[in-house]
């Protein structure tokens, strides 16, 4: 199928043509990564936008549960619901158990919904290195939300929020030292904290947990794109399918406030320009290895550096210099 052809039937809706896309665009062939520009450029035409939701949570807090109750109740709606799960790959084989469909039965049989999951490819920041056009690709398919579902929690994770329009951190009920489990830098971007399992034998612990994080949250500096009320936490349980519908309406409501401010079309904004500046920086890593004279350049440097012969900087700033003189 012609790149143009594949892009009408991406605008038409057609699951399949969205799946071959997908997996084009998530290809480091360079036949395949000029297709997939000129695939993007192509859809970008259909001007949809679907609202970008990024989730992120400890090991163990039930994301892949929260989403197909999430993702169902939101189909429930009429709403189309696109999945877009990030596995983590293997150090070693680079291969990923790509397991959320499994784990989304009910919500992967859904007309409405559609779940794609994708190996990290060792990236940090919890995506996959495609994701961003995955989204692009999903918006233009008509799906009305997006739910990113990042492979874990941490300060690396936190790349997801750059790429959503709401952030969403789910915490599992803990005792203690919970607060410690989960550090500063991804709670400044949390939009809404969502203590699930609340039910149960674990409905009051989750109860204390979500008042110790709401505590924590008013400590945090006031953010411009907030209104009264923002960053919250809520409880919820996914196993019971309890909270969820308040929890689409605070996000609904914080979306409509952002755009009625211009802060979601300048988050928009910025996202676009970081995307612009990441490929950049990914394009020059690629030429180090690409270009035969730089690679061995590089590796000149590098065995100076490891023989204490030359200081990384120095040899950093030698191998930058070559490159631009091969440009």
């Amino acid at each position: 199928m012609q790149t143009r052809d594949l892009a009408q039937a991406v605008i038409a809706g057609d699951r399949r043509a969205l799946a071959r896309a997908i997996t084009l665009v998530e290809s480091g062939r360079a036949d395949h990564r000029a297709a997939a520009g000129d695939l993007l450029d192509a859809c970008a035409t259909s001007g949809r936008q679907a609202l970008r939701i990024g989730l992120s949570g400890t090991p163990g807090v039930g994301k892949s549960s929260f989403i197909e109750a999430f993702g169902t109740m939101l189909t429930g709606q009429g709403l189309r619901v696109a999945v877009l799960a990030v596995d983590p790959s293997s150090a070693r084989s680079g291969g990923s158990i790509l397991g959320d469909k499994t784990r989304m039965e009910r919500l992967s049989r859904d007309p409405r919904a559609f779940i794609r999951p994708s190996p990290s490819q060792a990236e940090l920041g919890g995506v996959a290195r495609r994701t961003r056009e995955a989204v692009a690709l999903c918006e233009a398919a008509g799906f009305d939300v997006v739910l990113i579902e990042t492979v874990g929690v941490g300060q690396s994770e936190t790349l997801v929020a750059g790429m959503s329009d709401i952030f969403v951190l789910l915490i599992a009920p803990a005792g203690g030292d919970e607060l410690q489990g989960v550090k500063r830098g991804i709670m400044e971007m949390a939009d809404l904290i969502l203590v699930n399992k609340a039910d149960g034998a674990l409905k009051d612990t989750a109860t204390r947990t979500c008042a110790d994080y709401a505590g924590a949250l008013r400590l945090l500096r006031k953010r411009p794109q907030d209104p009264e009320g923002y960053p919250k936490a809520l409880t919820v349980s996914a196993a019971e399918e309890k909270g969820l519908d308040r929890v689409w309406a605070d996000i609904t409501a914080l979306a409509d406030w952002r755009r009625a401010q211009g802060h979601f079309a300048a988050r928009r904004a910025d996202q676009a320009r970081a995307w612009f500046e990441e490929e950049v920086r990914q394009g020059l890593l690629a030429r180090l290895t690409s270009d035969p004279a730089i690679r061995a350049e590089l590796q000149r440097l590098g065995a100076a550096v490891a023989d204490g012969r030359a200081a990384p900087p120095r040899a950093a700033a030698e191998l930058l210099a070559a490159l631009g003189r091969r440009s």
